[in-house]
């Protein structure tokens, strides 16, 4: 590996800026860690950035405290956006098939995508992700792609991540404004994926809730797509509030109440379990809401995994079971790729699943959600910084 050789991926969260610089080690056939950074982020609120030119210093920071470590200059990185401007949309196309032996090629394919994309109505947003989740061909369904079949018509079901268009706008002048150039540009939830679930799970059909302080994020998953992708204004900070509200103390102290680090008289286990418990009921109730529009609900065989801040709270698992009918349970504090590369703190997964997603020369599918689909993406991304860029 040479010593430029590396991938980042940097990760605004609306608390921390986390740098991951990782690179491919061919002798034991796995990824590595080569550097980390990280520092507080200002500017930013709901997963909005509200000050271009403190994200730009966040990130400043961060990279610094990563490049301090790698002993080399940080130019090029892979980028998270999340925040209530994530969204999802799906769309319909279809395409007759152009050859006069009627076998299906790349360019019939990529025009369907095109006519889904054209049936998209959407305003003031961008597409990030383009995920074909079905394929009909002469109107029956196909459970693979496509290229090399026979047959006369063509129609695709594909689901697009959208995002504010003003936020991808900031987000990368806040990144050239730190002397980043963006490569890519990946949905927090998307990146989140990629580390924590398996392909098991996003095969039997699974939900991945992610609790931050501002916002939970739901990300839904079968035969080993994700099929859907919302963000909800509600988070463990909410909850926070409510504990302060309830008890008449300072917003740090309730912090402690609500994950348990502080027990005495003077905060009854019970009303603080009723106090937490409502307001869960609030977001697993939000979760199951949208479950139920998409005629999922009590239909996903892996269940429901909680991680994000939100996830530490005593019983969070016990909740969202008896709420949502489904198997639940608390994503890992830590885990190991390929059985080589320890992750101990699951606040970092985000940002390395930004850095391995696309790691050069890793040929690891396992990593990403979105399998044979992943280079119509990239250059969907390309496309996009195109126009973005100056």
């Amino acid at each position: 590996m040479t010593k430029n050789n590396f991938n980042v991926g940097i990760d605004i969260g609306t608390n921390t800026t986390k740098v991951v610089v990782t690179g491919y080690n061919k002798e034991t056939n796995s990824p590595c860690l080569l550097a980390t950074g990280s520092s507080e982020t200002n500017g930013m609120r709901l997963g909005y950035i509200t000050n271009i030119d403190q994200i730009a210093e966040s990130i400043k920071k961060a990279v610094k405290q990563a490049e301090s470590t790698l002993d080399s200059k940080i130019k090029k990185a892979c980028v998270s956006i999340g925040g209530i401007s994530l969204g999802s949309s799906v769309s319909t196309g279809s395409v007759i098939i152009s050859r006069a032996d009627q076998e299906i090629t790349e360019l019939d394919i990529s025009k369907a995508l095109a006519s889904s994309e054209e049936n998209l109505e959407i305003v003031n947003k961008k597409i990030i992700h383009i995920i074909p989740v079905q394929y009909k061909l002469d109107g029956k369904d196909i459970h693979t792609r496509p290229l090399g079949m026979h047959g006369i018509k063509l129609e695709v079901k594909t689901l697009f991540i959208t995002c504010l268009k003003q936020n991808i706008e900031d987000l990368i002048t806040a990144l050239g404004l730190a002397n980043i150039e963006v490569t890519d540009v990946i949905a927090s939830p998307v990146a989140l994926s990629t580390i924590l679930l398996n392909t098991k799970q996003k095969t039997a059909g699974c939900a991945l809730i992610d609790i931050g302080a501002e916002t939970v994020s739901l990300s839904v998953f079968e035969n080993n797509l994700l099929v859907s992708l919302q963000v909800f204004s509600i988070g463990s900070m909410d909850i926070t509030k409510d504990v302060a509200l309830g008890f008449k103390i300072a917003l740090e102290e309730a912090e402690s109440v609500k994950l348990g680090s502080v027990l005495s008289g003077d905060y009854p286990r019970k009303k603080v379990d009723e106090i937490i418990e409502a307001r869960l009921g609030d977001i697993f109730e939000l979760v199951e809401n949208h479950l139920k529009r998409m005629k999922r609900s009590e239909l996903l065989p892996a269940g429901v995994i909680i991680t994000g801040g939100g996830a530490h709270i005593t019983r969070i698992d016990e909740i969202a079971k008896k709420q949502l009918n489904l198997p639940a349970k608390v994503g890992p504090t830590d885990t190991t790729i390929n059985g080589k590369l320890k992750i101990k703190d699951s606040s970092w997964y985000t940002a390395f699943g930004l850095a391995l997603n696309f790691n050069q020369g890793s040929n690891n599918n396992t990593l990403n959600p979105i399998g044979d689909n992943v280079k119509q993406v990239k250059g969907f991304f390309k496309s996009i910084l195109s126009q973005l860029l100056p």
